[in-house]
């Protein structure tokens, strides 16, 4: 498996981000390659500096065309706004797209998977699991990517 992934998803809580290295780091040992937006954005965040709002967009951009696939972490009540972006540039310009839903509320007009319906429709398969367990979570996106992905 030599697919890069970009993982999206929201960043701006500890849980968050604790969240989203565990995927990361159970998708590399799957053998992907990860692009994860914290990590990039740790190199340029200084403590009471600006935020270098401008650079944090272009890295998005760059991480998503540098990716074979996206997963997107859709939790929420109203899955993240940055995330929700992502999705739709990822749709935009062609890159497969996967959406990662673990939270069992109800949320979204699209019943199916509970999410706003322009995302359940940009997708092209969900993982959609209330599972605790990270090696039977990555195994089921191994699964949606091999399924979506295109023809070498």
């Amino acid at each position: 498996m030599s697919s890069t992934i970009y993982l999206a998803g929201p960043l701006f809580t500890q849980a968050e981000r604790e969240w989203n290295v565990r995927i990361a780091a159970g998708l590399r040992e799957a053998g992907f390659t990860v692009i994860l937006p914290q990590e990039r954005a740790e190199e340029v965040i200084q403590p009471d500096a600006p935020l270098p709002v401008r650079l944090l967009y272009e890295y998005s951009l760059d991480g998503i065309q540098e990716a074979d696939v996206v997963v997107a972490i859709l939790d929420g009540s109203d899955p993240d706004s940055g995330t929700s972006f992502e999705c739709g540039y990822a749709h935009a310009i062609g890159r497969p797209l996967i959406g990662l839903r673990t939270d069992i509320r109800l949320g979204g007009d699209d019943p199916a998977y509970n999410v706003n319906l322009m995302l359940s429709q940009a997708v092209q398969a969900f993982v959609c699991t209330a599972s605790t367990d990270l090696q039977e979570l990555v195994e089921s996106i191994t699964t949606a990517i091999n399924a979506v992905a295109s023809p070498a």
